[in-house]
């Protein structure tokens, strides 16, 4: 099934519901067309027809993951801490290796720049410095969702070991997204970070 056909499923289910309770519970705002969701650092506008930024139609992946966010999110508060590692999450198994690869193994040849834009990419996904919490030589929380949250501690390669990233997870983020939308969450979050290098 294309992804854009995902999209529109979930928008169809989305939209027959209790369009006030999903806005309060999802963290967004309730528009007369439908709702204006802040997502991977962007303003999006989720209609009957489809979701859009700056006009345009989105029909990859972040689409799909919009969909899933509206459709999942419990009626819960964020729990940041403890952060939870992607193999605790139940379910995980089978996207583990992926996972590494495509969120944490992509942005290790980057990191330099990434210290260099810093603040850019922490103002962009309404970030935190999170050195002091995380450890590493550089630690950051970001929001790709406002119910969760992303943390990213890296390490610097030295005599004994090579460079390396870890993304963790806010404590109840499967409350909000199934497992597989997680995973995808944290690589679409990944791949903005460099697009903004």
């Amino acid at each position: 099934m294309a992804l854009k056909d995902v999209i529109q499923r979930s928008l169809l289910e989305i939209f027959n519901r209790d369009l006030g309770r999903t806005a309060r519970v999802s963290c967004c705002e309730l528009t007369e067309w439908g709702f204006r969701l802040e997502a991977f650092g962007e303003v999006w506008d989720v209609k009957r027809d489809g979701i859009f930024l700056g006009g345009e139609m989105e029909e990859g992946p972040k689409g799909v993951l919009i969909g899933l966010y509206l459709k999942h999110a419990m009626d819960l508060d964020m729990t940041l801490l403890p952060f939870k590692s992607f193999k605790e999450l139940p379910g995980s198994m089978p996207y583990q290796d992926a996972f590494k690869v495509r969120t944490e193994m992509i942005l290790v040849p980057h990191t330099f720049k990434i210290m260099k834009h810093y603040q850019k990419i922490l103002t962009s996904m309404r970030g935190e410095d999170a050195k002091g919490l995380l450890g590493g030589d550089m630690a950051f929380i970001l929001r790709p969702f406002p119910k969760i949250a992303l943390a990213y501690i890296f390490y610097l390669p030295d005599e004994d070991f090579p460079a390396s990233v870890t993304c963790l997870f806010s404590a109840n983020a499967d409350h909000f997204m199934p497992v597989d939308g997680l995973a995808d969450t944290a690589e679409q979050t990944s791949k903005t970070i460099i697009s903004m290098l």
